[in-house]
């Protein structure tokens, strides 16, 4: 059975020119802008290209970062940010 192998393996899954986080905002926008019929269209290519450029001043993953220090998402495998000592 013969199965594709990435070139790159660390390369991100992308559609069009847009990584996975991106759709997810463009994705997100399209169903608020169908649901309350206003202005928020123009968000569904705004978003995206303001994330990238807020995406391409921080270093990876500070999305799950910030999400984890404010308390919305919780690391899988990491002690809580309160631990004061840690032991592998």
């Amino acid at each position: 059975m013969a199965e594709r192998f990435p070139q790159y393996l660390s390369a991100p899954v992308q559609v069009l020119w847009f990584e996975t986080d991106e759709l997810a905002i463009i994705i997100l926008f399209f169903l608020l802008a169908s649901i309350f019929h206003g202005v928020l269209w123009i968000l569904c290519i705004a978003g995206p290209f303001a994330y990238s450029s807020l995406k391409n001043r921080y270093p990876s993953s500070f999305l799950m970062h910030m999400l984890y220090f404010s308390g919305i998402k919780r690391l899988k495998n990491y002690p809580t940010s309160f631990a004061n000592t840690f032991s592998e």
